[in-house]
């Protein structure tokens, strides 16, 4: 997986998963792909980790719609930046520096999260590290 694509891949999840999340809460969710491209369960590159989930028999290239691991992936809406919105700039800026190790894990490890107003089920199986903001940062039980 080259740079380019990775950090499309990361800036995209950090804006569309934490565009109103303070920056602490958008480098979370960076460390937390990046965590899962480090863990065996998951797949080892961020694109990867970003996209997985099940896709549609006929057409393996469609996600299924509200099935993903980051909800915006398989929302039905458009993924692409607006590079011209600082917003999506300074999501590009979390990625590319969580991505090349200038900003540390703030999560204690987590490859979980959910936003403070859901209560997943899967939850309850996990440790909760750490609650940024509106979220809160899960790794698996040891």
């Amino acid at each position: 997986m080259n740079l380019t694509a990775a950090l499309i891949c990361l800036a995209q999840t950090v804006f569309f998963e934490a565009r109103g999340e303070p920056f602490l809460g958008k480098v979370a969710v960076a460390s937390v792909v990046m965590n899962r491209t480090l863990d065996g369960r998951f797949p080892d590159n961020v694109c990867d980790v970003v996209k997985q989930g099940p896709t549609y028999k006929s057409r393996p290239d469609i996600p299924v719609r509200h099935r993903c691991q980051f909800s915006f992936y398989c929302d039905g809406k458009s993924d692409k930046l607006n590079y011209r919105l600082l917003s999506v700039q300074e999501s590009v800026g979390v990625a590319y520096k969580v991505l090349t190790g200038q900003l540390p894990d703030v999560t204690g490890g987590a490859t979980f999260y959910h936003a403070t107003y859901v209560r997943p089920e899967w939850a309850s199986y996990k440790k909760k590290t750490v609650k940024i903001n509106n979220h809160f940062f899960y790794k698996t039980r040891p």
